[in-house]
């Protein structure tokens, strides 16, 4: 079937665990947790599988950091390589988009690039800082469009261990 992606991980590789439900990221390294950070915010309309653009659902699956953006609005902007051949695979099955978008996103996994971020399935997620936004709001509501957000501070601390390629696997 056309759903699992295989990606492959060296096996001592710093990776990052978004747990949605106790609102955590932790860095891990293994099973080992090197650092965790708390009082996360996710999409407004919380985890799960993503249907549509704009539906504020935060995407859970296994992804890659795809770039990052260190001036973004949000301070920091790590890009996640959404949607996955999972998330594409899914939305095929559901008619939620066409054969020739389902083709394109399992060419860019396939290449290692960002997979268009203009199909029904949306685009754009990743974990970013809170920039200039309400931090009274902050890991208090979920408050983002489909992303995983921390504070500013944070967002630095975690600049020093993401990298390019990096697993992050949000459940």
């Amino acid at each position: 079937m056309f759903f699992f992606n295989s990606l492959s991980y060296a096996q001592d590789a710093v990776w990052l665990l978004v747990d949605t439900q106790k609102k955590i990221i932790q860095v891990k390294q293994d099973e080992k947790t090197l650092e965790t950070f708390a009082q996360v915010s996710i999409g407004r309309k919380g985890a799960g599988y993503k249907q549509q653009v704009g539906d504020g659902i935060t995407p859970i699956g296994t992804y890659k950091i795809s770039h990052t953006n260190n001036n973004s609005h949000f301070r920091k902007f790590f890009g996640l390589n959404y949607p996955s051949v999972n998330d594409a695979g899914l939305a095929l099955f559901a008619a939620r988009i066409s054969y020739a978008d389902y083709l394109l996103i399992m060419q860019a996994h396939r290449n290692d690039q960002l997979p268009p971020q203009n199909t029904a399935l949306g685009g754009l997620i990743g974990i970013h800082g809170l920039g200039k936004g309400n931090k009274k709001v902050h890991g208090i509501f979920d408050w983002t469009r489909g992303c995983v957000a921390v504070s500013n501070q944070q967002i630095d601390k975690l600049a020093k261990w993401v990298y390019k390629g990096m697993r992050v696997q949000i459940k």
